[in-house]
């Protein structure tokens, strides 16, 4: 009776999830609910019968090392990602890859392989993944035609390392067996996992590309990043009306703070940054900031009032700034005039928009006309849109505010943050490096998760804004289904029904056989899971057929790296499932073919590397 209700809990909710009729994450969390009323009640599901304090053994997966890894690799990628390193990243694979959709299937699915070589391949899907975003957006190819590579991609280096951790166990697994084996060694995957490597990369760029999804994006993806600050400028022809005013030695504003200097009161125009020490690079100016001689203050108006500057009472250089801000550093956002706003018909000055939010407004858009002058002093009208300069951090608080509808721009043009991207990308290097030289990865990227907020690389609330809660329940609430497969004994009798039908086949039929089961049951299970099971019993029938186990084992293990055909089968697909807007069955459509490819590389790899 308790297989049956390990069978059912799982079936019902991931049926629901195949037919598109469930969310992988709630179907997740009701298979938790189901198998923990059933150890309550007293069947024996999770733990002993009768022992109902055993039911808090369904929510344990959210307390194991992948979730932890999983929450730390938010924090520590939206450090990257806010510094500029992915949008770094993302501009030298768009370099390379131009918008060709092959050829960035090909280049992001070889360099998440490249990286799962030498660290977790969660970690290397999760590092590709907002670069891969940043491509899309730019490149106009589907997130979807190009996250299933990063996660596929992912999988298909790990099973040519022995890093990957359904590795490391079976191969400590060996010297449990009866007779104990010698453990493989650090290369023994590599002749047969680098053949399916490369066979699956091949595969998905050259002919997988076709079996791609070619999904709409989310909608959490796509509100708030459709244009670059670069296209909004363009949009409100800012560079026409951009000055360049330098305080000269002579001039009277030397000393005065710019709210003494009353440019905007005086003239209409809006300071939207400041240049100092000869330096190109602007800034959001500080209405307290004293200005100083050399001092280059941008502001954006027309002509007549913009050469006022020169007047003696300013005493300031003028001459045309006609260049692109948001690549140097400005951040820009867009606003509408929300239904029912309070700032109907009164003007920015009235609601004191600046002092409230920290945004400048440079420019309003009514109708055909774009307004860059006096834009504080016009009243506001139903169908206004205006763009503001302002804070990056302050983004969040203006799209709380009532009044407008704030669209956050992409930020894919925004220059790297050179000092705080080498901390974020020192750090994510020491984490890694840690993992490799013994340290457990998820503790590595934990403390890397916390130097991240300690040193104020990402504030701790906007790291819980940043999490793809989704994938941490999946992949939490998925760790109960593994407990009861293995509690129950159900993973035991199917490991034995399926390896007692391959075992007449000589050698190369149980390596066969130990491949399929795994990837059978990591679709499920998850292969650090799936391992326990498939492992001792595919090393025992070798040893017991006078096979060599140390292939058979390499066999299994890879198996249990080929999570290709549903989206709970592996953090890493979990991971792309909301961002890449894919359903149940996306992955299946792609993943059947990839599997018989890999089947047929570690077959060839048991003949040519094993003499099978």
């Amino acid at each position: 009776m308790p297989q049956i209700i390990v069978i059912v809990a799982l079936v019902v909710p991931l049926g629901f999830v195949a037919f598109n009729r469930l969310r992988s994450d709630l179907a997740a969390l009701i298979i938790v609910i189901l198998l923990a009323l059933a150890q309550w009640a007293g069947w024996a599901v999770l733990g002993r019968a009768n022992t109902p304090a055993d039911a808090a053994k369904a929510i344990a997966g959210f307390g194991q090392p992948v979730v932890l890894t999983l929450i730390s690799l938010f924090i520590i990628l939206r450090a990257l990602d806010k510094t500029g390193v992915t949008r770094w990243l993302a501009q030298h694979l768009l370099s390379l890859g131009g918008n060709s959709e092959a050829r960035l299937v090909f280049i992001f699915t070889t360099a998440t392989a490249l990286l799962s070589l030498f660290m977790n391949n969660l970690a290397a899907g999760a590092m590709l993944l907002p670069s891969a975003m940043t491509v899309s957006r730019r490149s106009h190819i589907r997130a979807s035609q190009l996250l299933m590579p990063v996660a596929f991609g992912s999988l298909l280096g790990g099973v040519a390392t022995y890093f990957t951790t359904a590795n490391i166990i079976i191969s400590d697994l060996l010297t449990q067996a009866q007779p104990p084996q010698p453990p493989l060694n650090i290369f023994d995957f590599t002749p047969t996992g680098g053949l399916v490597a490369v066979a699956g990369i091949l595969f998905i760029s050259l002919f997988g590309r076709w079996l791609l999804p070619n999904r709409d994006p989310h909608p959490s993806q796509t509100a708030g990043n459709q244009h670059t600050g670069s296209e909004l400028e363009a949009a409100y022809q800012l560079s026409e009306r951009l000055w360049m005013a330098r305080v000269l030695t002579t001039s009277p504003m030397k000393g005065k703070t710019l709210a003494e200097s009353h440019i905007g009161r005086r003239l209409g125009l809006s300071v939207v940054a400041i240049m100092r020490d000869h330096d190109d690079t602007p800034r959001l100016p500080v209405a307290a900031e004293l200005l100083r001689e050399g001092d280059v203050i941008l502001v954006v108006g027309n002509q007549a009032r913009a050469q006022q500057l020169a007047h003696p009472d300013f005493g300031l250089q003028v001459q045309p700034a006609a260049q692109k801000l948001s690549p140097k550093g400005i951040t820009f956002v867009e606003a509408i005039l929300a239904p029912r706003s309070q700032a109907l018909g009164q003007t920015l000055k009235d609601i004191g928009l600046r002092e409230r939010s920290g945004f400048t407004a440079v420019a309003l858009w009514r109708g055909d006309t774009r307004y860059r002058t006096d834009v504080a002093d016009i009243k506001l009208q139903f169908g206004d849109s205006l763009l503001l300069a302002g804070p990056a951090q302050r983004i969040k608080a203006m799209q709380c505010n009532p009044d407008f509808i704030t669209l956050e721009s992409d930020l894919s043009d925004q220059p790297m943050l050179r000092r705080s991207a080498l901390w974020a990308s020192g750090l994510i290097v020491c984490a890694i490096v840690a993992s490799v030289m013994g340290l457990p990865t998820y503790l590595a990227m934990l403390i890397a998760a916390a130097l991240v907020v300690l040193m104020g690389l990402v504030p701790l609330q906007e790291a819980y804004r940043e999490m793809e809660w989704s994938a941490i329940f999946v992949v939490g609430g998925m760790y109960a289904a593994s407990v009861g497969m293995l509690n129950t004994g159900l993973a035991d009798v199917l490991g034995r029904w399926m390896l007692g039908l391959v075992e007449p086949l000589g050698a190369l039929g149980l390596a066969a056989g130990g491949f399929l089961f795994s990837a059978a049951l990591t679709q499920v299970m998850g292969g650090q899971v799936s391992v326990l099971v498939t492992g001792p019993i595919a090393i025992s029938a070798a040893i017991h057929l006078n096979t060599d186990p140390h292939a058979i084992a390499v066999a299994t293990a890879i198996g249990c790296s080929a999570a290709f055909l549903t989206p709970v089968a592996h953090p890493v697909n979990a991971l792309v499932v909301v961002p890449g807007n894919y359903r149940f069955g996306d992955f299946a459509r792609l993943g059947w073919a990839l599997m018989f490819v890999s089947f047929a590389m570690v077959l060839l790899g048991m003949k040519l590397f094993w003499g099978l």
